[in-house]
């Protein structure tokens, strides 16, 4: 098992070297699930091990845990990647290249929220690129609901309201 799981370990490096932005752990589940490499419990078991080395970096938002390759995690890609076959190598392109513009979006556009010590909510909207922000945005609301309510609709128009504020600041 102990070799098996380092292949996915190696795996899901090799996916997180191919994008440039972080992956979602359902991203990685994705595609390991629908090849059938292994289970739900073992890319579980490969990415907090991977954690745990300090291999990738987690993030979370919003119920969401995004992943991305360490500097040390590259590294070891480097000097261990052969062991990930050819074919398995040219799967995980393939698929990425099939899904990148929606992968991109989902972890991209990132909404959250967090309760005030007056009792209202913060809500984070943000598009980023890379490790850069194009757009950052904080609402005050005076209920769960609302925040709610903008997180899901910040997901949905978010394109529609950065034209928006671009054309009528600039």
């Amino acid at each position: 098992m102990s070799d098996t799981l380092t292949l996915y370990k190696l795996m899901i490096l090799y996916m997180l070297d191919k994008v440039t932005f972080p992956l979602s752990n359902a991203q990685i589940c994705d595609f390991m699930l629908e090849r059938e490499y292994t289970t739900y419990f073992t890319v579980q078991q490969a990415i907090r091990e991977l954690v745990d080395a300090d291999l990738i970096r987690e993030e979370t938002s919003r119920n969401m845990s995004l992943y991305r390759a360490t500097p040390e995690g590259r590294d070891t890609l480097e000097y261990f990647g052969g062991r990930v076959a050819h074919e398995t190598k040219e799967e995980i392109k393939d698929y990425l290249d099939r899904h990148q513009y929606e992968m991109r979006n989902d972890v991209s556009t990132l909404a959250d929220f967090t309760k005030t010590p007056k009792g209202d909510y913060l809500v984070r909207c943000q598009v980023r690129e890379k490790d850069a922000s194009v757009i950052d945005l904080s609402l005050s609301v005076p209920t769960r609901q609302q925040a709610d309510a903008v997180c899901a609709n910040w997901k949905k128009k978010n394109e529609e309201l950065y034209s928006y504020l671009m054309k009528e600041l600039l």
